[in-house]
């Protein structure tokens, strides 16, 4: 599934980078098709809603950065905003004193 997932992903990016200069048009398609992607993968809905407005609302209507090209730009923002809604302190699992370790695991 994450597989899937990250290579779904990894096409959209590539047509993003691939292009110099992008429109608005082609950020909302490029979110569609991340949209698209993350549903498919079983992500929540209403948390694929709010990651692709806070992308939306990030990409469109911002100054490039130098270093980068338009579609690079996006990629970063969809990254920044994928470790955010992932979390970005690593916390360590809490095995039992005495075994058995019990872990409860949801989803896929």
């Amino acid at each position: 599934m994450f597989e899937n997932l990250s290579e779904k992903l990894d096409g959209i990016f590539k047509k993003l980078k691939g292009r110099g200069l992008l429109k608005e048009e082609d950020v909302d398609v490029a979110l569609k098709e991340i949209r698209l992607a993350l549903l498919e993968a079983d992500v929540n809905f209403k948390v694929v809603k709010d990651f692709i407005q806070h992308v939306r609302d990030r990409a469109v209507g911002k100054e490039v950065l130098e270093s980068l090209s338009p579609g690079q730009q996006v990629v970063k923002i969809v990254n920044d905003e994928l470790c955010a809604l992932l979390g970005t302190v690593n916390t360590r699992i809490q095995l039992a004193p005495n075994p058995p370790t019990i872990i409860m695991m949801i989803g896929l």
